[in-house]
């Protein structure tokens, strides 16, 4: 069996996993509370808490996955997209590890890992997988795409978003109402209380299948400027409403391209990554519309939607398989390639 040890920290999450081929053996993530205070990320105090975090987080993995660190085959660790000084602390330890072991190396980019989550297994054939070609709409903070998977490392982007990701506007919406970061989740509760039609948002018409959400955010901000003049309580009293309302606009604006996409091009395996994929909603209109349109809709387990170190060592898993193997001297990057 091949043992991959994945380590991912290209944000505020320090993670480590085991994987067994693709059987998930342990998966551990350490989350930083320091930045709720701050409504953000705060990049220095994450690369800080990284370095702090690491060490504890890899022997965790190493003890629930009931191995030895002798027995680990590889080490797979997220070059990028992310934060550089979380990145390098990521990149840093897996160098160093791989270099005392003696064992092989392997970069992953974290976007591309964000799909093939849907690979993670919990035990042998536990799960259907997606078929390639495969659409996957990857929703987080950083990022909106639409993904055109055709095989495990073969991924053209085809739709993006032009300004904001969807996580984004979600996020600022909730620190426009004064709820705690991150805000999605909380969104995502409060609107099961809400109508989603009891306020309506601009939705973008974007061309082909990108994606913008600074309008809708922009006219979220001025609605309620406008409505606070008159009702100081004014968001208190609908919190509810204006969750569920706006978190209506954002997916609808999601949904609705992934359904071009399958048009134009055939395809009728839709899944669906990242951390937004979390969101209720959106999993409720991606059934919906699955069942609409006739496709097989994927869904991540809830602990593989956020970053996780679990989709890394997948990732490593393929590309060990392909003998893809990184350089002592691989350097992060912040953005894609």
């Amino acid at each position: 069996m091949v043992y991959i040890l994945g380590i991912e920290s290209s944000c505020d999450d320090t993670a480590a996993a085991i994987t067994g081929d693709t059987k998930i053996l342990a998966n551990i993530i350490a989350n930083q509370e320091v930045h709720k205070n701050f409504g953000g990320v705060v990049p220095e105090w994450a690369s800080r808490a990284h370095q702090q975090n690491i060490i504890p987080v890899v022997e965790t993995a190493i003890r629930q996955a009931n191995i030895n660190k002798n027995e680990i085959t590889a080490i797979a660790f997220t070059r990028g997209p992310g934060l550089l000084g979380s990145l390098l602390v990521g990149t840093s330890f897996a160098k160093a590890f791989a270099l005392g072991l003696g064992i092989p190396l392997i970069e992953v980019d974290h976007m591309q890992a964000h799909v093939l989550a849907h690979f993670i297994q919990k035990g042998p054939n536990t799960k259907k997988l997606p078929s390639f070609p495969f659409l996957c709409l990857t929703v987080s903070g950083g990022h909106s795409q639409i993904v055109l998977v055709k095989d495990y490392f073969e991924m053209e982007v085809i739709g993006r978003t032009i300004d904001d990701a969807a996580g984004e506007a979600f996020d600022k919406a909730a620190k426009i109402m004064g709820l705690p970061y991150p805000g999605g989740p909380v969104i995502d509760q409060l609107a099961k209380e809400g109508n989603h039609l009891a306020y309506t948002f601009a939705v973008p018409n974007i061309k082909d299948l990108d994606y913008s959400f600074s309008g809708l955010k922009t006219s979220f901000l001025y609605f309620l400027r406008d409505q606070l003049k008159l009702d100081s309580s004014f968001i208190e009293k609908n919190k509810a409403d204006l969750s569920a309302s706006i978190q209506h606009a954002i997916v609808t604006s999601l949904i609705k391209k992934v359904k071009f996409a399958a048009k134009q091009t055939g395809i009728r395996e839709i899944a669906v990554s990242g951390g937004v994929s979390a969101n209720s909603y959106l999993q409720k209109k991606l059934t919906e519309a699955g069942t609409e349109e006739n496709w097989n809709v994927y869904i991540p387990e809830f602990s593989f939607t956020t970053d996780n170190a679990g989709m890394i060592a997948v990732a490593g898993y393929f590309k060990y398989c392909k003998g893809e193997f990184a350089k002592q001297d691989a350097v992060p990057y912040s953005r894609s390639h």
